[in-house]
This record gives structure tokens, C-alpha cells and sequence, in this order.
């Protein structure tokens, strides 16, 4: 990749990127990759354990000021063109890179580059599939677990707590989002955050939660209703089962995001409530919550084996609630084949 983008090396400061080709979690530090080295450049106190965690990488030990060892790091290596992860690096940290860079002999070009560990990350190998399907059995349980404790008058913060302790007690590692629990006029917005609101009866629940394993991510949403549901409650949850098993069934091998996303709008747009899905159809998971491939409107990323992400068509009506179910899934042969367990 480094020679079809004709750069001598490249510069990996995103946390997930550098967790993935390295080995190494500790908070702060950079990669720089090229043809013939391997160099983790980080400070005094994770020098121990990058030697541990990254045995194949080279440890250089950095200072705060970045104008007195980058020169040194990357005029060693003869560089003239560089790359680096324009999406992640601040502007701040480019125009010090920069004037830097311009200062040494010989001077080394910056290159703006985008997507190109992530489009790596996208295809997951089996031990990190194997490490998802960990996290989302984490996720499925607690909300087995949680069905039998949620209650009138509850809070939304009270449920997302018994939640989060449920998790970490059955292994989960810091969770990769906050949990969503929104109840009533709450859960129509999407990204709600859990309230002192208290919940009550014939109304609908969103719960969207996550976990990790290994620093592999899930993410699970499931709306519920204590309670008689409404006929609205049920027109809106039967739409979005509906939309979601569209998708479930009709995706297929290198099709694209949109089109992956129009198999469950059409059915949503058709039950009449296409203004009221508003966000895309789902998104990769991984090492990050979010990644890639993107499945919206607008998409064009192939689905392709070993992928992994999310399939969560909703419905959000202002003043109601709204319903959202999601599941991750994996393409394997062919098609998506589901990983949550949880019960709809």
C-alpha cells in the first residue's frame, strides 16, 4: 500500500490503528512504518510496555517536545515522503509537523492520508471475530438478565447502571459507548442519554449497549415495552422487525452500503415512515465502535467476507418514542449471518 501511494513511510497517531498493527494500547504515542522498519515512538511511561506488547517494533523514546525528536526519528530513515493519518491528526499537530520537517536536512514531504489502516481493519481474521462474538454474548446476556429487573418507575439511569455493572462482572473491559436507555418521548432520539425520567408502562424502551473483549467491541439495541402495547407500539416495532429482516436476508457478497441500507428503507419508507429514519443502516465494529464498512445512503464500500457490523433500521416519531433493534452480524459465505442472540 505504502508503494501504490508512493510515500518512503507513513505515520499512524490513531489509537486503533496503532493498537492493531502494533500490539500496543497505551494512550500516547506514533508508528512509523516503512518498507524495512518498524518504529513505536512513545514516552517515559510506556516504554516497558510497549517493549512487552509491540516485541516486533522498535521502541524510540520521545520527549513532549515533538520538534526536538521527530527530526531525529525521521531523517534517520531518509525519508522524502511521508504519510500520515490526515482524518486523525489535529491541524495544531500538522503545522508543527510541518515547520519541523521544513527545518531538516534533508526536508521530508508530508503526504494527507485517509482510510488507509481502517480499509485493513474492515476484513476481521478469525481471532478477532472470535473476540467480537465474546463481547456480543456479554451484551446478550445482560440483556436476558436485564428483562427480569426493568420496572415501572425504574429511572433511565437506574436501568443503564444495573446494565453496566451486569457487563463488567461478566468480563466486559471499559465499555465502548455510554449505554442508551431512553424511555417515552426520550427514545425518539437516537442517541439519547439515560435521564432521572422514569419509565412507565405501554411506553416504548430503547437500550442500545455495548462491550469489550480484548479490546474487540459489540453493540446490541433492543426496544421494549412494559406493559399492554399501544397499536402505535406495535405498527412501529412490526415496521422495523420487518425492515431489519429485509436486510438480514437480502444482503449479499459485494453489495454496496446503499444498497444494503435501501433493502430496509424501502420497507420503512413504504409502511409511510420514511422521514422517521433518519441515520444509516449500520456501520463495521471492531476495535472501535464505529468503523468501517458504512452501510447509509450515499455508500459505496463493497460488502465483502469477513466483514462485520451492525444492522439497526429505527423508527423516531417526536413526541412518542421511537424503536430500534440492531444485531451484528458477519459476511461468511456469501451472506450476513447473524451473531446477536438476544431475544426481539
Amino acid at each position: 500500500m505504502l508503494t501504490e501511494k508512493e510515500i518512503d513511510g507513513i505515520l499512524i497517531s490513531q489509537p486503533e490503528n496503532r493498537l492493531y498493527l502494533s500490539g500496543f494500547d497505551g494512550s500516547a504515542g506514533f508508528l512509523l512504518i516503512t518498507p524495512q522498519d518498524t518504529i513505536l515512538a512513545t514516552d517515559f511511561r510506556y516504554i516497558e510496555q510497549a517493549k512487552r506488547q509491540a516485541p516486533g517494533y522498535e521502541i524510540f523514546r520521545i520527549t513532549n517536545d515533538i520538534a526536538k525528536w521527530f527530526p531525529e526519528l525521521v531523517t534517520s530513515l531518509k525519508l522524502k515522503r511521508l504519510g500520515f493519518e490526515a482524518e486523525h491528526i489535529t491541524f495544531a499537530l500538522y503545522q508543527r509537523l510541518s515547520e519541523t520537517l521544513n527545518k531538516a536536512q534533508p526536508q521530508v514531504e508530508l503526504v494527507s492520508l485517509g482510510g488507509l489502516v481502517e480499509s485493513l481493519r474492515a476484513i476481521k481474521e478469525p481471532e478477532e471475530l472470535e473476540l467480537i462474538t465474546r463481547a456480543v454474548a456479554i451484551a446478550d446476556n445482560a440483556f436476558d438478565y436485564i428483562e427480569d429487573k426493568i420496572h415501572t418507575g425504574m429511572s433511565e439511569k437506574e436501568l443503564a447502571w444495573e446494565i453496566e455493572k451486569f457487563m463488567r462482572e461478566k468480563g466486559s473491559e471499559t465499555i465502548p459507548f455510554e449505554i442508551i436507555v431512553a424511555s417515552g418521548p426520550n427514545s425518539a432520539l437516537p442517541h439519547a442519554k439515560p435521564s432521572l425520567r422514569k419509565i412507565q408502562s405501554r411506553e416504548p424502551v430503547v437500550i442500545d449497549i455495548g462491550t469489550r473483549c480484548g479490546g474487540y467491541s459489540s453493540d446490541l439495541s433492543r426496544t421494549i415495552c412494559p406493559g399492554t402495547p399501544d397499536s402505535t407500539f406495535n405498527k412501529v416495532y412490526a415496521t422495523v422487525l420487518r425492515a431489519q429482516i429485509a436486510a438480514m436476508d437480502g444482503i449479499k457478497e459485494d453489495m454496496t452500503g446503499e444498497q444494503a441500507d435501501r433493502l430496509a428503507r424501502a420497507v420503512i419508507e413504504q409502511a409511510g415512515y420514511g422521514e422517521a429514519f433518519g441515520h444509516g443502516l449500520g456501520h463495521g465494529i471492531g476495535l472501535a465502535p464505529h468503523e468501517l464498512p458504512r452501510l447509509g445512503p450515499g455508500s459505496a464500500e463493497s460488502l465483502t467476507s469477513g466483514m462485520v457490523f451492525t444492522i439497526e433500521p429505527g423508527i423516531y416519531l417526536t413526541g412518542w418514542g421511537g424503536v430500534r433493534i440492531e444485531d451484528v452480524v458477519v459476511m461468511e459465505d456469501g451472506k450476513a449471518k447473524v451473531i446477536s442472540k438476544a431475544r426481539k
